[in-house]
């Protein structure tokens, strides 16, 4: 561990100069306690993701956006009628008579940590979700200083909240964007060129809505090369770079994630040696009590000088304290995913990309070859149009019947908090 020497003289203001002012993020060498009063400082607000308006004389592009708004509400709402039903379900397949419950324990633990310590980003709560975060625009400028992004021409992004940026920067980048339809449930891939939008629709093209706008649907005959793939993640293993998602590949099916990738690999887009990213384990994987020790440690340390000072209002003390600071304090990541436990559909990462740092896994997991129908269940297969395509032509083209997957209870998507 490095150690770092903090000059404190008192009566003094603590002053946070870290990533986003939040305490959780704290790395102690990073805090300053001075008597001056400091300005807040933002992260390159430059390549923020703003508010756009639609061009006006951009008639190319017709999409109900009220009626499309309406259909994603209504998914919502059907999702938290069951969602208290499923939370009890879950509870009670966590035993360890279900391979697949020790998924959830960690998921759980993950999701409550950020809602309890408050680093969560709208949309909340995160549970159910891969979870939107404070830091996500740094994670996203991490990864976009990669050399496996500045060389790719075409970057498949999930259409997650935490990757936002990554969508954006992929587009302002000039290169292309691909990107899944939600859940897959209106198709299959959209692709977006840079070049096809104007300078004001890039930051709405980033949005599910601008997506169905300004986005070009494919289908399973396109030929398309895919040079990097950016996933979100609820937790992730920086040693073995396995990955947890939100949790549809539980109770014996593929989640999204899994099958985009599945369908990518029979298109031949990508192949084992496609860079699989994710951008967003920063505080999805922090330790709370650990987190949270040195900000105690400081607030502690304000309490007792500021006694001081008033014992002692005749001379300015100064106190020296030692910090104790890990390479990683603001991104603990988790130790707890068991690699033998993992499915055969689980897709592993090789980049990891947080605020602070970039973590190359050299995974030694194999990455999925396609899709496996025998996990695909029939509820999930009747949900999506291009899967039922997929497995007819496959089965048209070999003469034979593929297998399918047990039968399941789908769990809901997220909920969202209201306002």
């Amino acid at each position: 561990m490095d150690s770092t020497l903090t000059r404190i003289s008192a009566p003094f203001l603590l002053s946070h100069t870290l990533l986003f002012n939040h305490p959780l993020s704290s790395s102690p060498s990073l805090i300053c306690f001075s008597s001056r009063t400091h300005s807040k400082r933002f992260f390159n607000s430059n390549c923020k993701l703003g508010s756009s308006k639609r061009n006006a004389h951009d008639d190319s592009v017709v999409l109900d956006e009220k009626a499309y708004e309406a259909e994603r509400l209504r998914l919502d709402a059907q999702a938290r009628d069951s969602m208290a039903e499923t939370s009890k379900r879950e509870m009670e397949t966590n035993s360890e008579d279900d391979p697949k419950a020790w998924k959830w324990v960690i998921r759980k633990r993950i999701w409550d940590l950020m809602e309890a310590g408050d680093i969560a980003q709208n949309p909340r709560p995160v549970h159910h979700r891969i979870p939107n975060f404070v830091g996500a625009s740094a994670a996203a400028k991490m990864l976009s200083g990669l050399e496996v992004f500045l060389d790719a021409s075409c970057v498949k992004v999930n259409p997650d909240s935490p990757q936002k940026q990554v969508r954006f920067l992929t587009l302002s980048g000039g290169k292309k964007l691909l990107t899944p339809q939600p859940r897959l449930r209106t198709g299959f891939f959209s692709m977006l060129e840079s070049h096809m939008l104007s300078p004001s629709t890039i930051n709405e093209a980033c949005t599910s809505v601008g997506v169905a706008k300004y986005g070009r649907p494919i289908g399973l005959d396109e030929k398309i090369k895919v040079d990097l793939i950016v996933i979100g993640s609820v937790a992730v293993d920086p040693k073995t770079g396995a990955r947890l998602g939100k949790g549809e590949t539980d109770f014996g099916m593929q989640g999204f994630a899994e099958l985009e990738y599945g369908m990518l690999r029979y298109m031949g887009a990508i192949d084992d040696s496609t860079p699989v990213v994710t951008s967003g384990s920063w505080n999805a994987t922090l330790d709370l009590l650990s987190s949270y020790a040195p900000f105690i440690c400081t607030v502690a340390i304000l309490i007792i000088t500021e006694l001081l000072s008033i014992l002692c209002p005749f001379n300015s003390l100064d106190v020296f304290f030692i910090f104790e600071t890990r390479a990683v304090h603001d991104c603990q990541l988790v130790e707890d995913i068991p690699v033998e436990k993992l499915l055969i559909h689980d897709v592993p990462v090789d980049i990891i990309c947080t605020p602070s740092q970039v973590i190359f896994t050299n995974t030694n997991i194999p990455k999925p070859q396609g899709i496996y129908w025998d996990k695909l269940s029939p509820e999930k297969l009747a949900q999506i149009r291009i899967l039922r395509e997929l497995k007819s032509r496959i089965e048209r083209e070999t003469g034979q019947k593929l297998p399918c997957g047990p039968s399941e209870k789908l769990p809901p998507t997220a909920q969202r908090r209201r306002k």
